[in-house]
Parts: C-alpha cells; structure tokens; sequence
C-alpha cells in the first residue's frame, strides 16, 4: 500500500470545529488534581480505601514539542483553529457509559474507574497532547485501517498506536521496542520485519502495520478475547499465561472465569494494568473529542507519493540534492533506513518519493548515484595493504625487521645471542628438575 490514499480523505473531521459550545452548565476548567503526580503515574483507589499506582503508557508521556518537531508535524499540521473554549466539561458517569456503549465496536470497551482516570488524564492534563493525535491520525489511520480488514480485525484496533507511540514511526521505548507499533527487535523479525544497521523495518509504516495484524491475529487465536489479546502485546502472551494461572489459583473454591482480562487484573506486571484501561480510553477520546471541547489540529494533507525500486546503494542525501528534494521530506518518507544509506546492492529496496518527482528520478538515475558516491558512501570495494618494511617502537626501544621475518633491536645482535643461551640453559636445568621428580616417584 502507498500513502496514496491519504489523498483521498476527507476533511471531516474538521467541522467538529463548528460544533456549538457545551451548555455552561456541563463545563469546568481543566482542573490539575494529579499535579502532584508523576506523568507517568495514576492513581486509583477501590471501594475499600487502598491505592493502586498504575503506570501511565509511555509514549502518552512524550514531551508534545518534540512531537510537533516532526517533519509531518511541522509541515502539514497547523495550530487549532476553531472557537472551542479550552475547558473540559464534566459529566456523569451514566454518561460515559452510555457512551461507550453506543462506540461501533466489536470490543469490550467497558467502563469502570480506572478507565475513567485515563479519560480524565486525556481530556485534562493531555487535551493538547490529543488534539495532535487527531491530527496526526489522518496520515496513518488509512494505513492502519487497511492492514488490519486484510486480516478481518476490528478497527478499532487502529487506535493501538497512540498509545503504543504517540505516532511517531521513529519512536523508540526504554526496552528497545521501535517504531510505530513498537515491536520488540525479536518479535518483529518473527513476523518478518528486517533489521540491521541500514535498515529497520520495524519503522515501516505499511510493513509493521501488517505485521502487527497478523501478530494480534494470532493472539486471538490463543486467547479469544480482545482485551487479553491487547494485554498480550503489551507484556507478552508469557506474562498473560502466568496471570490467568495465579489468578486460578487463587480462586479454585469459586466459579471464576480466568479469561476475563478484569479478572486477572491484579496478577498482571505493574505497566500491563493500565494497558487496556488507557486503550479504551484512547477510543473514547478520539470518538467524543469535541464533547470535551478538544480542537483537532488542521491537517493539510501531503501530495500522493509512488515509490521507486533501486538495486545499488544510494544515500538520501543524493536523492535530494540531485532531484531537488527536501532531506527531511525523504527521511519523513522513508523512516526505515536508519542512517540515510539505502541497501539496494543486499536486495531490491524502494525509496518512496513524492509522486511528481518519480519520474525525475528514473530520467536522472545515473546521476544519482553518482553525485558525491565517495563522500557519501564511504565503504571501499577494494583495499591495498600497505607492504613497506615499517619500523616499530616498544617502550622508547627500536626494532627493526630482518630476515625471515623476525625482528631485532638495532645494534643488539649479542644480547639476542645471550638471551638464547640463557633459554638453553633455562631448559636443561627445567629438564634435570623433572627427572628428579619421576625418580622420587619409582622409589
């Protein structure tokens, strides 16, 4: 799939803008109750009075100025233009129910106070932070929407992302996990996605979508349940197998169902607790955004790209200055290859381009590769060994290389004889000792 599609989208997410306001009645500023807390922290207290401390997803923590430094950030999205107040309303809890019931979902999303800690933390504290979402999202939901129909799952899955990276196909975790869908580096070359030090297919946005369609497919397969499959790709399917076992045991003189993610809650890794919480809630706030007075940023949508197949090495550097093109816009393009050199002489490699300069390239192609090659791709094909007779320096004393090979200090030709000697005569007295040592033991 080609980003193609981006062109075709519609501008309709936008007229939320228009909405009228929300009665005054409902509204209330964003209030900083969890001020005190770390950002990636939330709190939840139970019935009984206890605390429960749930981490908050990492990339939902990304400092936004970092995010709106991206290339397709800075190009094609723009600040919020509407009329919205930037107060969140309040509501009931009836409300958020209803909600969520009525979202055309195939998933649980069901509600309870953990959920709505993660609607709060998204409609305050990160309102700015999801008003870049919902424009970033029109780049990458066709994408991901396409991926997962070729393997029959819900789309609402679509939203994984968010939570996952923040949509930033360069994004990498504290444990490794990159790209857009955040794939382990064994995972994704499970589910083959190749990684080495040019290329990082995990970065792909076509080719990690597929790949993790076809990972929670087979996660489903094993678990039969949505939120369990989520779970699954957060902490792996290991740590799920492990919570529905303690959860069992815990539980034998009772009917308990072990397969019902709310069940086995309190037995899963500390990050995995808040995993399916902050899931839903992502649904929740990228459906009922403008009842929360949340502004989309207005995208502007990039021109239709088609990608070209090169079998040579060539650096994006001499694509963009031979075919007159933005260094950034390419490396936006193509966040595969790690470090600008794309492997076309390992395998056939694609270099996607805008649409309109595809053509400009096949015309100039000799010249690309040709442009700077020596500076620019510095790995040699061919090497001569240098076979001068060097001369070497070991702790201020001089050696020189003589015949056959060896060497010798210069001008020290009798103390070699003597130290030869002073071996010989080493190894006859080393020899007298050993002799000594069997005769003891005859006797």
């Amino acid at each position: 799939m080609s980003l193609e599609v981006l062109g075709r989208m519609g501008r309709c997410a936008f007229l939320s803008c228009l909405l009228l306001f929300t009665p005054l009645a409902l509204q209330a500023q964003v209030t900083n109750e969890d001020d005190d807390l770390d950002d990636d922290e939330i709190v939840v207290t139970d019935q009984e009075g206890n605390e429960d401390v749930i981490e908050f997803p990492e990339a939902m923590t990304y400092d936004l100025d970092s995010l709106l430094n991206l290339y397709m950030a800075k190009t094609y999205l723009d600040d919020m233009d509407c009329n919205m107040r930037d107060v969140n309303p309040t509501y009931s809890r009836e409300e958020y129910i209803d909600r969520l019931s009525r979202m055309p979902c195939v998933m649980e999303m069901a509600y309870n106070e953990v959920v709505q800690k993660f609607i709060d933390r998204y409609s305050g504290r990160l309102r700015h932070s999801i008003s870049y979402m919902l424009g970033a999202s029109n780049f990458y939901m066709p994408i991901f929407e396409e991926a997962l129909e070729l393997y029959q799952l819900p789309l609402e899955l679509k939203y994984l992302p968010i939570i996952e990276s923040a949509l930033n196909p360069k994004a990498v975790s504290r444990v490794g996990a990159t790209g857009l869908w955040q794939f382990m580096l064994a995972t994704g070359k499970q589910y083959g996605l190749q990684v080495n030090s040019l290329l990082d297919e995990r970065r792909d946005p076509v080719k990690s979508s597929r790949a993790a369609a076809r990972y929670l497919s087979d996660l489903y397969k094993v678990f039969g349940d949505w939120n369990l499959v989520i779970a699954a790709y957060n902490c792996g399917p290991e740590n799920i197998n492990k919570a529905i076992h303690r959860a069992q045991a815990a539980h034998k003189d009772s009917v308990f169902n072990a397969k019902d993610y709310w069940m086995i809650y309190p037995y899963l890794p500390k990050e995995t607790r808040g995993y399916v919480p902050a899931f839903i809630a992502a649904n929740y706030m990228m459906t009922y955004y403008s009842q929360h007075n949340i502004c989309p940023m207005t995208t502007r949508l990039p021109a239709k790209t088609d990608t070209v197949v090169v079998n040579r090495n060539v650096h994006l550097q001499q694509v963009a200055e031979v075919v007159g093109l933005n260094i950034d816009l390419l490396r936006s393009l193509n966040p595969q290859y790690r470090r600008d050199i794309v492997p076309g002489a390992s395998q056939p490699s694609p270099i996607r381009l805008p649409q309109t300069e595809v053509g400009k390239f096949i015309d100039m192609e000799d010249s690309v590769y040709n442009y700077k090659a020596s500076e620019l791709l510095t790995n040699r094909l061919e090497v001569e060994v240098n076979d001068d007779v060097p001369t070497y320096y070991h702790k201020s004393k001089r050696y020189v290389r003589g015949k056959k090979g060896r060497y010798y200090k210069r001008g020290k030709i009798g103390r070699r004889h003597r130290s030869k000697v002073g071996r010989r005569s080493y190894s006859a007295s080393k020899k007298r000792k050993s002799t000594r040592r069997r005769s003891r033991r005859r006797r």
